[in-house]
């Protein structure tokens, strides 16, 4: 890798003045996808800001009828939450599914939202609960986050603090995986909430996205019989070797009606 300038703080305020003026300065969290790129000298900033050692930016706290995720907790610490498994079982069930147990206990909320792969699985479920994204400067609704292929809402120097994920009537997760990586290849998570239904797709496109068509028949009857007939386009979606768009679209289908039944 190249020569970089590592800085470790200790509080937000720090990481934030340490990323002032610096246009090629890059965020650590968990490394998941930043340490392999800077080995493969994809990438060369100036300065690595390490938010690791940074406490405010950790733990989970049941706020009124939300469940608030700190950016820098682990997946691992999500997946065994008492709390989060009481609140929102279905978003405990997507952590727990992430990668091994190598990247659950390194990969980090904040860092996997922020650097918004396609496949990942965190999206879905931000957007499929309509998550508050809560950064240095500002709040962010989960349908303004992901803009597109690895692009978030995100402005230079703003750091992502917390996830608050609003407490759903019922909500399920179904992805079907990539054997090797455990990436997702499609994942639907399913959220019934007292303002609706949402139903959030992750790795068929470039970055999360909703199917209205299959909310508005969930909101009729929630049931994996209501999205009977209902197809997704394979047009925009991801094409590689590890499905064809085609594939992709039918599999919308298939993982949405099993995140239904997941729901109960």
């Amino acid at each position: 890798m190249y020569d970089f300038n590592y800085h470790r703080p200790r509080s937000l305020a720090e990481a934030a003045r340490l990323l002032a003026g610096k246009d090629e300065a890059k965020l650590v969290a968990g490394g998941m996808t930043l340490i392999p790129t800077l080995k493969q000298r994809l990438a060369r900033p100036t300065d690595l800001v390490d938010l690791a050692a940074i406490a405010e930016l950790k733990g989970i706290k049941r706020d009124g009828n939300a469940i608030v995720i700190g950016a820098m907790t682990p997946h691992a610490d999500v997946a065994a939450s008492a709390e989060v498994k009481k609140a929102i079982p279905a978003l405990a069930q997507l952590a727990d599914c992430i990668g091994d147990p190598q990247v659950r206990n390194r990969g980090t909320l904040g860092g996997s939202i922020s650097n918004a792969d396609p496949a990942a699985d965190y999206p879905a479920g931000v957007v499929g609960l309509g998550a508050t994204v809560v950064t240095n400067n500002r709040k962010i609704a989960a349908d303004e986050f992901f803009k597109g292929l690895f692009e978030t809402a995100l402005e230079p120097g703003e750091i992502v603090t917390a996830v608050s994920f609003p407490v759903p009537e019922k909500a399920g997760y179904a992805k079907f995986p990539n054997p090797a990586s455990r990436y997702a290849v499609v994942g639907v998570f399913v959220a019934k909430t007292g303002g609706g239904v949402r139903v959030a797709v992750t790795g068929a496109g470039p970055s999360a996205f909703r199917v209205k068509e299959m909310e508005a028949a969930l909101a009729k009857d929630f049931s994996a019989k209501a999205l009977d007939g209902i197809k997704v386009a394979a047009a925009g979606l991801n094409s590689d070797i590890h499905a064809s768009a085609d594939y992709r679209a039918h599999l919308v289908g298939v993982m949405a009606k099993r995140a239904v039944q997941a729901a109960g």
